[in-house]
């Protein structure tokens, strides 16, 4: 399993993901986009001293764990700073931050390192595995690219409509698809992720490590696009307009007929 190097990535996101401490939602959010890139360098810096027998796939996927972490962190930085009415929804989302006890925030500090080390580590495991490269390593790596380009448009889309529209949900551009394709897109990046391990993962540590950490980040975008529209309807669901949308568009899987999360 190469436990002394997966905590050396743990120790990367626990110390990444101290910006929790000063809003528990970053732990989730800014900290778990400082992770993913923080252990893209440690893999990349292990690779060229020589310890993982690196070839140009493989740093692609290092790459690509870099530019995801950044994207994401800086774009809801960003965000948080710029958007007044953004700051509003967050504080409505995340309730009363001094509420919550200081063993809470450390256990969550704690797991979420964990994941992020989880999540990442199909790819560790094939550089630990002897490093080799196969179709898998380059389908996963332009399955990760679509959901870097997805992500990264639909973010852009939605900023767009938002500033134009802001008492209105984005409907146009991938939103006329699906309703949450941010969503669908880190999807997609962590199925690239997992497909480009396939051929390499060996013993059921890491088949299970691959496995479970997959189900957690598509359990997680499922239920972050559940309570995102729960929040849509208190503040839209009076609308027609809204209704008319959110009954005909696909909620996070483009064309499966999967429309809302939540009973109306």
């Amino acid at each position: 399993m190469g436990w002394n190097d997966l905590l050396i990535f743990f120790i990367i996101s626990l110390v990444l993901c101290l910006v929790g401490f000063y809003k528990y939602v970053y732990f989730l959010s800014i900290g778990y986009g400082f992770s993913v890139a923080g252990i893209g360098v440690a893999l990349a810096v292990m690779s060229l001293a020589g310890k993982f027998n690196a070839a140009l796939p493989h740093y692609i996927l290092f790459a690509l764990f870099v530019v995801y972490g950044f994207r994401l962190s800086g774009f809801l930085l960003i965000r948080e700073i710029k958007n007044v009415a953004y700051q509003k929804t967050l504080k409505e989302a995340t309730g009363d931050e001094k509420a919550m006890p200081m063993f809470v925030k450390v256990t969550i500090w704690l797991c979420v390192a964990v994941l992020y080390v989880a999540q990442t580590a199909p790819v560790y495991f094939r550089m630990h595995n002897g490093g080799a490269v196969s179709a898998f390593t380059w389908i996963g790596i332009l399955i990760c690219i679509g959901g870097i380009v997805l992500e990264s448009i639909a973010d852009q889309q939605k900023s767009a409509q938002k500033k134009e529209n802001p008492d209105m949900v984005a409907t146009k551009g991938l939103y006329t698809i699906v309703r949450c394709p941010n969503y669908f897109g880190e999807i997609l990046f962590w199925t690239g992720v997992f497909v480009s391990s396939l051929d390499i993962l060996t013993g059921i540590g890491q088949w299970l490590t691959a496995v479970i950490s997959y189900i957690c980040i598509v359990y997680i975008m499922f239920n972050g696009a559940q309570r995102l529209e729960k929040r849509q309807m208190k503040r839209y669901g009076s609308d027609p307009a809204y209704n008319a949308y959110a009954d005909k568009t696909p909620i996070i899987i483009p064309f499966l007929p999967v429309y809302h999360l939540n009973k109306k």
